[in-house]
This record gives structure tokens, C-alpha cells and sequence, in this order.
């Protein structure tokens, strides 16, 4: 999809949602969203605050899709490592395990403890299996949160909102926020600039995808109603397993792609689940997501990478 976005009206809302393999920058430049090939769009980045989303680590997965789940996660450790400016840090959104076992929290922290950047987390389904729905993953990180761990905090000039929405799940497994959710978001958007630059991440996207199989958030809408009068909006999701894409007027919304095994494209598969490929294409199926921001020129920029 090629979309000239320069020539729209900015009030205009521009709907646009692309299934990638290749990485794509995202750049706003005064609520103005323009995109560029990641091959084109490096030579153009300057250097500012940044930091790097990675996705469904689902440590504990042992089946055929990758049996090896541990050594992809450390692969894309490695390579946030090699990045040549150091992220500020890294955002986990969610199924940091796969069955919410406290060994799996266990190999999953040593892991992302070597790359010894700070760390901020959602929740995802998955990590909150346990009988007491949530409880173990609050204990090791719920400390300073809210509710059921939800939270916000400010770095680079940004305002970063940390969402849960896999408890108390609706119909086909949509995610669900909830009224106290919802009312803490607007109170904690009550005192913030309309020109700050918010950073919404949660496991589940915050816009409908696929309602049969569960990708979307049932009462999303009340969030993003709350979320209109600011210039700048990022909503970054996992769950999927794939990059996914939508702009539509201040709102940039973004999946990334799983550490651990792809899912299918909605239209392509039955059901949702891990997808079996060719071992040597695995790693072009999993990946990370690079996130910039140049204080004073209102840009956010995201750049998808894979482990191929």
C-alpha cells in the first residue's frame, strides 16, 4: 500500500493497515504520518531518545513451531546489544512465558536481565494462567502499579502508559480494559500537555484485527476517545505475532512481531496459534521493534527488524 499521506488533510482521518515482512519507519512530524523503507529511512536517523519493544518471548514453548524459544529471545538480545545507540530501554508487551510458571518467570528475567537494560512490562494471557489470575506476575513486577499492574511513567519527553487488557477476557478472547482502568487512564491524561507525545503499550491491540479469533480490545474505544486532543499518539500491541499497522489521524498503531514463533494472517488458518515453517525461515518470522523520538521535532520513528 502506497499511500502519499502529505497531500491528506490533517483533521482528515487516514485509515491504513499493512501486513509486513519488511521494516517500515514511521515518521510524525506534527501529527503528519509518513512512511519510508527501513533501507532508506537509516541513513535519515538522528540520534535521541530511543528505546526497543520486543514481544511474546513465550519462554517455557517447546513444540514444533520453535523448540528453542530461549535461544531465539537470546538472538534478539544479541542484537539490541549490537544496535550503535543504546536503547533507554527495553518494553516487553506481554507472554513473557508460556504457561505462567515461576520457572519460566525465572529464565525469562535471566535472560532479559544479561542485556542490562531497565525493563517495563505488560502482562500477557499467558502470564496469567495461574489459578489466582495474575497473581504471580504481579508479585515479581506489579510493585508501584495500579489495579490489575496498570501504570505510566515519563522518559525522553514522552508520556509511556502501560495498559492491561488479558484479565477477564470477552467473547472470542477479546481483550477487555474495564471501567476502573479506563477511569485511572483519564485521570492520569487530565494533567498532560496536549503537545506531550504518549506512548500506550499492552499486550493486546487497542483496534480490532480479527474479532473471531480475539485480536482486539472490546472497549477499546473509550480509551481512544480519551486520547483525541493529543498530537502525538503511539499504541504499540503484541499478541499477534506479526507486524501490523494503522494510522488513523494522531493515532499510530503498531504490532510486533514474536520472539518465539509466528501466527497465521487472519484469512489463512482455521484458528490462531503457533505456525510451523521451514527452519530456515523461522527467524524471518521473528523480530524486535526499534522506537525513536527526537525531543523538539515532534518525531517517532519505528523500525521493525528481523532475526534473518
Amino acid at each position: 500500500m502506497k499511500n502519499d499521506v502529505h497531500s491528506l488533510d490533517r483533521r482528515r482521518a487516514l485509515q491504513c493497515m499493512a501486513w509486513g515482512g519488511s521494516g517500515v519507519l514511521w515518521t510524525l512530524v506534527g501529527g503528519v504520518p509518513a512512511s519510508k523503507m527501513v533501507g532508506a529511512a537509516r541513513a535519515e536517523m538522528t540520534k535521541g531518545f530511543s528505546f526497543v519493544q520486543i514481544s511474546d518471548t513465550h519462554i517455557g514453548f517447546d513444540k514444533a513451531a520453535n523448540n528453542n524459544v530461549a535461544g531465539t529471545l537470546n538472538e534478539t538480545l544479541l542484537k539490541i546489544s549490537s544496535l550503535s545507540e543504546r536503547p533507554a530501554f527495553l518494553l516487553h508487551t506481554g507472554d513473557i512465558t508460556h504457561l505462567s510458571k515461576q520457572k519460566e518467570f525465572d529464565d525469562a528475567d535471566q535472560l532479559i536481565g544479561a542485556s542490562r537494560l531497565a525493563v517495563h512490562r505488560v502482562p500477557g494471557e499467558h502470564d496469567v494462567l495461574d489459578e489466582k489470575t495474575g497473581e504471580i506476575y504481579l508479585a515479581r513486577y506489579g510493585k508501584g502499579t495500579s489495579g490489575d499492574g496498570w501504570y505510566s511513567f515519563d522518559a525522553g519527553g514522552a508520556h509511556f502508559i502501560g495498559l492491561v487488557n488479558v484479565l477477564r477476557l470477552e467473547g472470542a478472547g477479546l481483550g477487555r480494559l474495564g471501567a476502573d482502568q479506563i477511569a485511572w487512564l483519564a485521570a492520569d491524561l487530565a494533567t498532560r500537555s496536549a503537545s506531550t507525545p504518549i506512548v500506550i503499550f499492552a499486550h493486546m491491540p487497542l483496534w480490532t484485527i480479527a474479532s473471531e479469533w480475539g485480536w482486539g480490545t472490546q472497549d477499546s474505544a473509550q480509551a481512544l476517545q480519551l486520547l483525541a486532543r493529543f498530537g502525538s499518539v503511539t499504541i504499540l500491541n503484541g499478541h499477534i505475532h506479526q507486524v501490523a499497522q494503522k494510522v488513523e489521524g494522531n493515532l499510530v498503531f503498531h504490532t510486533a512481531r514474536s520472539t518465539a514463533f509466528p501466527q497465521p494472517e487472519p484469512g489463512t488458518a482455521k484458528a490462531p496459534g503457533p505456525k510451523v515453517v521451514p527452519a530456515e525461515q523461522l527467524r524471518s518470522f521473528l523480530g524486535l521493534t526499534n522506537v525513536s523520538f527526537r525531543g523538539g521535532a515532534h518525531k517517532l520513528a519505528i523500525i521493525d527488524t528481523t532475526l534473518s
